[in-house]
């Protein structure tokens, strides 16, 4: 136990844990949704997508939190219109959409003349988190953890049966684009801490794992 609790002392240790529980909770909550949808590419896609607004935000100026979130907002719209709107399955709208904005990314930081490194924001830089991370990464999960926690049997009404969830629930296009902006709000947040890569894995792994223990939503949850 000495072992396990000796980085503890030391200030930016403990930064890093606590923001790892911050975003671990509405991901992990997410990630229960994703897997009975069988979304679970929705995550991957819109992680990825964020890349092109980051360059974007780099170029003028302003916070990369907000040109991911923008980047994650037009992904999530993107794919989730033809889902609903004709036959197109929502995996092939979103490998689409994904593919296109994560090139579209790398084509414009190729042509972009700068020093910067965006290393950081494929594999995130937990132990350097600042406090508008934590501010950011605190209000987002906080927001999505409380819809989720008010609303969950709209949501699993919703990825369990979507047919039912149109004559007895509230609107399922409010529902499908809400799901999709907490993921982008979801992915936005771990981006300074753990960055594109991770977060595919938080938005799948838990709710993986949960299913696999148990069959009923509020002990995956």
């Amino acid at each position: 136990m000495d072992l396990l609790l000796a980085p503890f002392p030391y200030s930016f240790m403990a930064e890093a844990a606590l923001v790892a529980v911050i975003i671990a909770i509405p991901s992990a909550l997410l990630s229960c949704f994703l897997v009975l949808k069988g979304g679970s590419l929705m995550g991957d896609g819109i992680s990825h997508a964020v890349l092109p607004g980051i360059v974007l935000a780099y170029v003028a100026g302003v916070p990369l939190l907000a040109g991911a979130f923008a980047a994650g907002m037009v992904c999530a719209l993107a794919a989730g219109y033809p889902d609903a709107n004709s036959r197109i399955r929502q995996d092939t709208a979103l490998g689409i959409v994904m593919s296109g904005m994560f090139g579209l990314g790398i084509v414009i930081y190729t042509q972009i003349p700068t020093d910067a490194h965006l290393d950081h924001i494929l594999v995130g830089n937990i132990l350097g988190v600042g406090r508008a991370d934590f501010a950011s990464a605190g209000a987002i999960g906080a927001a999505v953890t409380v819809i989720l926690i008010l609303k969950w049997r709209n949501f699993a009404m919703l990825a369990s049966d979507p047919v039912q969830a149109r004559v007895s629930g509230p609107s399922v296009r409010w529902l499908h684009y809400g799901l999709l902006a907490m993921i982008s709000a979801a992915v936005v947040a771990m981006l300074s801490a753990v960055g594109i890569i991770l977060s595919v894995a938080l938005l799948n792994a838990p709710g993986s794992i949960a299913f696999l223990v148990t069959r009923r939503l509020q002990g995956m949850l």
